[in-house]
């Protein structure tokens, strides 16, 4: 099977492989799988990514994407085929949340996220989740409701909350930015 490869490097397969910064196989790996015709197998990934990686170095790859629910696999005979779970924004969002869950204060990280928003991305993300707020209540995401984010530094409730938030949601950028 020819076709385009992905991230061929110059040199031997292991002096490539530690050029390779970390996530970066993943990456390729990803990437061959968006513009396969369908399902691939390991085989097939390797082909596309230059034929430079060990036939188990895909394995792994390709097993450690499936066990952070990158991609999906199906047995195909011996082999599984696999699948990205998600187009190229799904992954990305799927990164996102994976950096969140692992940080203890999300309140904070979120907070942070979205004082560095540009002001397009800002208004973006405000419509985004006011269309998500009119299509009714959010799933229970382990966040605080909003009325428990905006009292959390005013433990005795003397702040005024801010005016109108959409319903059961809490803008992080309010607070970021001082409201």
């Amino acid at each position: 099977m020819g076709g385009k490869a992905f991230g061929n490097f110059g040199g031997s397969g292991r002096e490539r492989a530690r050029r390779r910064g970390q996530g970066q196989l993943e990456a390729q790996v990803l990437a061959a799988l968006h513009h396969s015709p369908g399902p691939a197998t390991a085989a097939w990934v390797q082909e596309r990514l230059g034929g430079d990686l060990a036939y188990t170095t895909v394995m792994t790859i390709l097993s450690r994407l499936h066990a952070k629910q990158a991609v999906t696999r199906e047995r195909s005979g011996r082999a599984y085929v696999w699948t990205p779970a998600a187009d190229e924004a799904g992954l990305a969002a799927l990164r996102m949340r994976r950096v969140l869950d692992g940080e203890p204060d999300r309140g904070a990280v979120l907070t942070s996220f979205v004082s560095a928003l540009s002001a397009h991305d800002e208004q973006l993300l405000r419509t985004l989740l006011d269309r998500d707020a009119a299509d009714g209540p959010g799933p229970a995401d382990g966040l605080p409701a909003a009325a428990d984010l905006t009292t959390a530094d005013d433990p005795a409730g003397t702040e005024e909350p801010p005016a109108a938030p959409a319903p059961g949601r809490h803008h992080p950028s309010d607070e970021a930015r001082g409201g």
